[in-house]
């Protein structure tokens, strides 16, 4: 049996503990097993590029971050439209043909899980595993490199809270988090955030310079705002993406944030600062939690290979480790819910989250 392993898109931690435990657990138990690693994401499997990955290369790697195959973001978009006659598609269909595997594990997010939905409809055996720091996979309760990630934004916010108390300043954090907020509703509830402004929650900005000022009022000078990097304010909610990255662009912006902390400071009195963790928040050693779940991830996916299980993701559901198949979830997003057990438990403890 012939494997290929890609990595696509943005890089978290994880990433290698689940090239490693895929590699151990088909050496292991797949008799006369070859794996090929293909670099650069999809863009190594459009180009027919690949290399072997033999347990010698896999068994030191379960703490090291990023990836040792690479990665690269290809737009999904951009997967069926002919280039000279062949669209990527074509070409990575081919390619898996010349390269003669038997089945090809990819390693993404949700834009990576849509292709590798592409390729199993077209006849390729694939099998995906669920990577994003946002969290926001449909059908598994949690993504490897998530929990790196919340580590790491709740110790930056650790520490910018003793600066924020030193000086009696109101501090906005911004994480990383476009369409989803889990990463900043965990960081911020962990970190002890007086408000959590995310992307499934327009934030009014009245509504929340009144809770700073009212913070204030009460003699706490110090606050600290966990927002995520794709939150809008409720006056932009309802335009198009296209409009309100144009109204970012005139005002030299690409995240709210600088200027809700000037907003905040004007209309408050607040001595405001802003600071953007970036991406800190992707790379690095895996926690302990990612090194597990990645392990049972991936394992879980090499004995999918072996059973000749296809066209499926790997998933979490409570402890459990199961599969869904990549049509069923290719597409769809798991967001915060507004109403959610969560946000209410953070609301009943006065977290603030912008909203009227």
């Amino acid at each position: 049996m012939k494997i290929g392993i890609l990595t696509s898109g943005g890089d978290c931690s994880g990433l290698n503990a689940v090239i490693r435990s895929i590699g151990l657990y088909v050496y292991r138990n797949i008799k006369n097993a070859e794996i090929v690693g293909i670099p650069d994401g999809y863009g190594g499997l459009i180009r027919g590029e690949s290399h072997s990955l033999r347990r010698e290369d896999i068994e030191g790697i379960l703490d090291l971050g990023g990836t040792i195959l690479g990665t690269s973001r290809q737009p999904f978009k951009m997967m069926t439209v002919d280039v000279n006659g062949k669209s990527r598609l074509e070409m990575m269909c081919e390619n898996y043909k010349k390269m003669g595997l038997d089945c090809l594990f990819t390693l993404g997010g949700a834009g990576t899980h849509k292709t590798a939905a592409l390729l199993s409809m077209e006849g390729c055996n694939v099998i995906g595993l669920p990577k994003t720091i946002d969290n926001d996979i449909y059908g598994t309760d949690v993504t490897f490199g998530f929990q790196t990630a919340v580590e790491v934004a709740t110790e930056c916010i650790d520490r910018i809270r003793t600066t924020a108390e030193s000086h009696g300043r109101t501090m906005l954090v911004e994480i990383m988090g476009n369409k989803a907020g889990w990463l900043t509703l965990f960081s911020g509830i962990a970190g002890g955030a007086d408000m959590i402004i995310i992307p499934e929650i327009p934030f009014s900005v009245a509504a929340l310079c009144y809770f700073i000022a009212e913070k204030r009022r009460r003699g706490d000078g110090c606050s600290i705002i966990a927002v995520a990097e794709g939150a809008l304010p409720d006056t932009d909610a309802k335009l198009k993406k296209d409009k309100r990255t144009f109204i970012r662009h005139e005002l030299g912006e690409s995240t709210s944030t600088a200027h809700l902390a000037q907003i905040i400071g004007e209309r408050t009195g607040a001595e405001t600062r802003s600071s953007v963790l970036g991406y800190m928040q992707r790379g690095g050693t895996p926690c302990a939690f990612d090194r597990v779940l990645s392990s049972r991830l991936g394992g879980f996916a090499g004995r999918l290979a072996q059973e000749g299980r296809f066209g499926v993701t790997v998933a979490v559901s409570g402890s459990n480790i199961t599969f869904n198949a990549l049509t069923d979830i290719a597409g769809k997003y798991k967001l915060v819910n507004p109403s959610g057990e969560i946000v209410r438990f953070a609301k009943d403890i006065g977290i603030g989250f912008g909203d009227k």
